[in-house]
């Protein structure tokens, strides 16, 4: 995230708390499109604080390490959760992107390229994948660039999740609820 829109990269571990997020503008097919980039916590004891930050989303990026073949293991249940949290209107169409993160460590991969194409190619939603370096940079632009317009394409095809169903009604009369609540 930092490299993509900051073109930085950070050598000391920080792990991410709740939620980091960061903005970027780019131009897709000449249109200006800002990008909402959401780092949410891996650790279970956030998990909790998911649907506030999936909710509304128009894709989804699962990052494993080449070098960890754990967190290539957990990227389904990452995917359901995510899922399950963010109830797009229609799953099997909406975008995934596998990253599989750290490729300048080629010589400590645990996790082949080819293994991860085919986690990619076994799911029912679309799912792009890229094997990129924060660290150097590689491939960053091009898979976040990807995934935006893996979005864009979505939006266009009607499936925006920023479109709701006000048929329902709501009563908000403030003078009735006081009564009823015995409040104030």
């Amino acid at each position: 995230m930092q490299q993509f829109v900051n073109q930085k990269f950070m050598n000391t571990y920080r792990a991410t708390i709740g939620a980091d997020f960061l903005t970027k503008e780019l131009m897709l097919e000449d249109k200006l499109v800002t990008m909402q980039i959401w780092d949410t916590a891996g650790q279970e004891r956030f998990q909790s604080l998911g649907m506030a930050f999936y909710r509304g989303a128009d894709a989804c990026v699962l990052v494993y390490n080449i070098t960890n073949s754990k967190s290539f293991q957990n990227l389904k249940a990452w995917k359901d959760e995510f899922l399950l949290q963010a109830s797009p209107r229609n799953p099997s169409q909406f975008p995934f992107m596998v990253i599989g993160n750290k490729s300048d460590l080629d010589d400590k991969r645990t996790v082949s390229a080819s293994q991860a194409k085919s986690w990619c190619e076994e799911q029912d939603e679309p799912c792009v994948f890229f094997e990129c370096s924060a660290a150097m940079g590689t491939n960053v632009e091009q898979a976040f660039n990807a995934i935006a317009k893996e979005a864009v394409k979505q939006s266009k095809s009607g499936q925006s999740e920023d479109e709701f169903d006000f048929d329902t009604k709501v009563n908000l009369n403030p003078t009735k609820a006081k009564k009823e609540s015995g409040c104030c």
